[in-house]
């Protein structure tokens, strides 16, 4: 098991991608605590997990909130003594135009998709601080880097925020020993991508060279391969996973 002894903390672990990782860390032997704003998702992440023997723990939280944030980070160094793994995953995905994003819109989901990453780093930094190590997994998107298909603006914009930030806290935490790291999907069949048209997800499966959408489990083993040793000697890096759809 590659994650024996180590605790990782997962925001929006309740479905998608989030809930994938957890249950993929779970079973490589960490102890996983998870975090999502829909505390029924949660039991039902904590449920399969427990039944094959991991040990994990739930977490009402709302990433965009200060102290909600700095309040789970505390509960979990108080039940499991350390954070290794810190997933930054929760996020908001919107389809509109440019005209239509309205102020509230723009705020709501910048406030999620990447103050909610800050927020969650820094909490967890003076943890990874104390023990020289750690490692940061920011979910990012292909939108990110090519100004997004089938997104609105605000989203594209905030998952480019979080490749800067990625970069930035890389330079900053390398020696404390910990690494920062981002993983940026493509079209992942996620409840996240049901707000596009089926011809607009198949249109997009046949400009991929694999010709299918991702699968959630296909980025829990980035992010496994990156909360391992495998990945020690990597940080400050965007590791795409679409099927080839960007090839950069």
């Amino acid at each position: 098991m590659r994650l024996r002894g180590k605790v990782a903390l997962i925001t929006g672990g309740g479905r998608g991608i989030g809930r994938a990782s957890a249950i993929a860390l779970a079973r490589e032997g960490a102890r996983v605590a998870i975090g999502d704003i829909d505390t029924v998702l949660l039991e039902s992440t904590l449920s399969t997990i427990q039944a094959f023997g991991g040990e994990a723990a739930v977490y009402e939280m709302d990433v965009s909130d200060r102290l909600q944030v700095k309040q789970v980070v505390d509960a979990v160094c108080d039940r499991f003594g350390r954070i290794d793994v810190l997933l930054n995953n929760a996020g908001i995905y919107e389809i509109l135009s440019f005209e239509e994003i309205t102020e509230e819109q723009w705020d709501r989901l910048l406030d999620i998709n990447l103050k909610g990453v800050f927020l969650c780093s820094q909490a967890t930094v003076s943890v990874m601080k104390r023990q020289r190590s750690g490692r940061i997994i920011n979910m990012s998107s292909s939108a990110g880097k090519t100004g997004g298909v089938l997104c609105g603006v605000h989203y594209s914009v905030s998952k480019a925020g979080i490749i800067c930030l990625t970069k930035s806290l890389a330079r900053e935490l390398g020696p404390y020993g910990i690494t920062v790291n981002a993983i940026a999907p493509g079209r992942i069949d996620t409840p996240m991508i049901q707000s596009a048209s089926e011809e607009e997800n198949e249109a997009l499966c046949q400009q991929t060279p694999l010709r299918r959408l991702g699968t959630p489990e296909d980025v829990a083993q980035a992010v496994l391969f990156l909360a391992s040793d495998d990945a020690a000697f990597i940080t400050g890096e965007v590791l795409d996973v679409n099927g080839g759809l960007l090839m950069d």
